[in-house]
This record gives C-alpha cells, structure tokens and sequence, in this order.
C-alpha cells in the first residue's frame, strides 16, 4: 500500500516540473521596464534572483502542495475525470493563495496586486494558466501512481514459472 502523502509528493513533483518549466519560459515585467523569468520571481521570495534557487524553491512547495492533496483528495480521486476536476480545482485555488495573495506580498506589493495591476494582468493570466497545469497534472499523475499495482519480491507476476 503506498502512502498518500507519498503519493503527493510524487505527483506534486511532477506536477512542478511541468509548471517550473512553464515559469522558466515565461517573462514578468521588472520594475525597471525590463524583464525577468518567471521563476527567478519565485526565488525573489527566498531573497535570490537566481534560477537554481527558484526551481529549488518552486519544488519544495511543488511537493508539499502535493503531500497536503494526497491528504484531502485521496478518496476522492477514483478516476481521471474527478481526479483532473479536483486537480483543476486545487490548482485554482493555489493560484490565489500563492500566485495573488502570498507571493505578492512577499515581494512588497499588495495581495491581488497582480490583476489589479494593468502592466501585470498578463502575468497573473499566465500564472492562473500554469497553476490549472499544475492540477491537471497533479490530480492525472495522483490516480495513475495510486493505481499503480505495488511489486512484491519475488513476484512471477510477469515472468514464466522457473
């Protein structure tokens, strides 16, 4: 039996790879007219600028946000179609707990600063977009690594009889 903890983890993992890359190829305007990644806001948070500490950063969340899924989603996710509805549906509601209330604040601005901002609504659009990503991925990879069958040792599942 696997942990649904566990499972989140995994899932959340891969669910953040799919989204870091997403945020590493999409600009967010600078305060000085320039443009900077995604993601290098994300290490913004931790006090950095640089693209390693923003991935590192974005992964530990990645994993918890899918640890804290696994917790409340684990007996609602029996089949594709829920498990990328409730996926779809968490990955909403992080984009405004994370992506329009906390991550502005912790940069200095103000919660929903970024829809309220005409210069920033895009970034929040392409943030909205990568948090639905990350939960259709999450809630799809949860349910497929779920129902995964568990190895046993010494199985002959798949092998011919000695």
């Amino acid at each position: 039996m696997q942990s649904k903890i566990g499972t989140g983890i995994v899932a959340g993992l891969i669910a953040g790879v799919i989204f870091g890359i997403l945020m590493t190829i999409m600009n967010a305007p600078t305060p000085d007219g320039g443009e900077t990644p995604m993601m290098n806001m994300v290490a913004m948070v931790v006090g950095s600028t640089s693209l390693v500490v923003g991935w590192i950063y974005h992964l530990f969340n990645s994993a918890v946000i899918g640890a804290i899924f696994g917790v409340f989603f684990n007996k609602r996710v029996s089949t594709y179609k829920n498990a990328t509805g409730w996926g779809a549906a968490y990955g909403v509601a992080w984009w405004v707990i994370g992506g329009l209330i906390l991550m502005p604040i912790m940069l200095g601005g103000e919660a929903f600063g970024p829809i309220a901002n005409p210069e920033m609504r895009s970034v929040a659009m392409g943030s909205l977009i990568g948090h639905l990503v990350y939960g259709l991925v999450l809630g799809a990879s949860y349910l497929g690594i779920k129902e995964k069958p568990a190895r046993r040792v010494g199985s002959t599942r798949g092998r011919a009889p000695a």
